[in-house]
């Protein structure tokens, strides 16, 4: 299958779309609108006009990236969509970043993908990922 691969189209209604194929209750619109516009760099692959996966980079373009929100809509899993993806991100990267230097390019993992990201070279440390879920009044 031939895929289309679009660069900072992704729009809050495709992120919403995907992210409920795999997540489930997706953020709401407004918040959506407001992380794509901040988002360093965005990646979708398309099948035909459906949106089929995406990935997002955070970041401060210096010192750090972040990789955020790979999602491949779970019928598409295992077609090296995701592979692609994380391409795409770390040649950002490449592109973005200063010659001769070294930036870390971070991502959370559940344990069950911990394998597919080691393939490109990420390993776990000893770190723990802190979260909260703040309700803004």
């Amino acid at each position: 299958m031939e895929y289309t691969v679009r660069y900072n189209e992704l729009t809050a209604e495709q992120f919403i779309e995907l992210w409920e194929t795999v997540w489930g209750q997706g953020p709401t619109l407004e918040q959506t609108r407001l992380a794509m516009e901040h988002t360093l760099f965005r990646v979708s692959v398309f099948d035909g006009e459906t949106i089929i996966a995406m990935a997002r980079m955070i970041g401060d373009m210096g010192l750090d990236y972040y990789i955020k929100d790979v999602i491949v809509r779970p019928e598409y899993q295992g077609k090296g969509i995701g592979r692609l993806l994380i391409g795409e991100l770390l040649g950002f990267v490449r592109k973005s970043g200063i010659s001769g230097t070294g930036i870390f390019v971070e991502l959370c993992a559940m344990p069950d993908k911990i394998p597919f990201y080691e393939k490109f070279g990420f390993e776990a440390n000893e770190a723990q990922r802190l979260k909260m879920m703040y309700q803004i009044p």
